[in-house]
């Protein structure tokens, strides 16, 4: 099943411009170190005035996506090494030309932090996480319905965490998540384990919440199987 992206060409210029420069990273039409074309080139190229293209590159080297140096040559960075969370947004609106397993090992980072938010959320606040999740008892089974409780069930625990910083890494991933969860909620298998999570974490957190950190991280666990799963669909 393929994930839908939002990778439309878009007729505002700034956009334009970000969307050729963009794919054109990510699927090695500008690899790694190498020069982009000139600006009168790329202007040429993609169709736009030169002062649009010069503000979005600057952004774009902002995010991490290029190097910009007076009198030379605009270089096309490693964004796996240059890169910051700041890039997920962006991204998230080019799924179809992101390298292969990026989702993968995306999903992998949130099944490794994801329960250490849930066991300090539970710590804080056990009686508020269980109260937001008598909610899922009446979720349609409907894809987003489930895009929306599960998102913003991850935002509550984060805020419940005491640490405002989870709150804020779990923003960076907001664009990504919404545009992955649509395909993956898509599933009727991940709604149901979905379901079956909430109800297990529910248990945990009533049981004394000494297993809430092996829950989630078994539920996170088999979200990535089922995300493979799709390459077959």
């Amino acid at each position: 099943m393929k994930v839908k992206s939002s990778a439309i060409p878009p007729a505002r210029p700034a956009q334009l411009v970000e969307h050729c420069v963009i794919t054109g990273i990510l699927d090695g039409t500008y690899p790694p170190g190498t020069p982009l074309p000139s600006e009168r080139q790329l202007a040429e190229t993609i169709g736009v005035a030169r002062p649009p293209l010069r503000e979005t590159l600057h952004r774009l080297a902002t995010e991490g996506w290029l190097t910009i140096a007076h009198g030379k040559p605009t270089q096309v960075n490693d964004y796996w090494e240059k890169g910051g969370m700041g890039l997920l947004s962006t991204m998230a609106k080019y799924i179809d030309t992101l390298p292969a397993g990026f989702v993968t090992h995306l999903m992998e980072v949130r099944s490794r932090l994801l329960p250490i938010i849930a066991g300090l959320a539970v710590n804080q606040a056990p009686d508020d996480v269980l109260t937001f999740l008598k909610d899922a008892e009446q979720l349609n089974d409907d894809v987003n319905a489930f895009v929306d409780f599960d998102w913003q069930f991850q935002l509550f625990m984060a805020t419940k965490t005491g640490n405002s910083i989870y709150k804020l890494i779990l923003n960076d991933f907001s664009t990504m998540f919404e545009t992955l969860a649509t395909t993956y909620f898509s599933l009727p298998e991940a709604r149901a384990a979905s379901r079956q999570y909430y109800r297990d974490l529910s248990a945990a957190i009533q049981s004394g919440g000494r297993r809430v950190g092996t829950v989630v991280m078994d539920a996170m666990d088999q979200s990535v199987v089922l995300w493979e799963s799709l390459k077959g669909a």
